[in-house]
């Protein structure tokens, strides 16, 4: 029987659920950006790098609401990463008043090893930590989770 553990009518074993994802994502996100930040970089640029890479281009207020930071944080962020030569800057086409922000070659380059270093050591680590049936329950597991990015 499956007991509930509060009011809203969340069952103690979702509730643990809940909490120890949130937990566990946390500290692997932790590690995934200790396995690539170079020292030249703070988190919150890795962050906006990053995002860039996946986008062809973002206006600095855009960002920042992706980000979940305020507008001058992020252009802080993105002043440094102007600094290092990762990023430019252009007039937005539709709204001259806009500017988008684009990554360089460099940041590019920088974003792609970024992500390619973290996936090669995600892959090293659980090839190393887990058996194949281990690894086949986790498959198994991420299947199931993926239903809570459904909309």
């Amino acid at each position: 029987m499956t007991s509930i553990s509060g009011a809203d009518g969340v069952s103690e074993s979702a509730d643990r659920a809940a909490r120890e994802l949130r937990v566990l994502f946390s500290r692997l996100l932790r590690r995934l950006r200790e396995v690539s930040d170079g020292d030249d970089l703070t988190p919150p640029q890795v962050s906006a790098l990053n995002r860039l890479g996946k986008t062809e281009a973002a206006t600095a207020s855009g960002l920042a609401a992706a980000e979940g930071v305020r507008p001058q944080s992020m252009a802080a962020t993105l002043a440094g990463l102007d600094q290092h030569g990762l990023i430019r800057r252009r007039p937005d086409p539709e709204d001259g008043r806009r500017r988008l922000v684009t990554l360089t070659e460099a940041g590019r380059a920088r974003a792609e090893g970024t992500r390619q270093a973290r996936g090669e050591w995600l892959a090293r680590e659980l090839q190393d930590r887990y058996t194949e049936d281990e690894r086949r329950t986790i498959v198994s597991a991420l299947t199931l989770l993926e239903r809570l990015t459904e909309a």
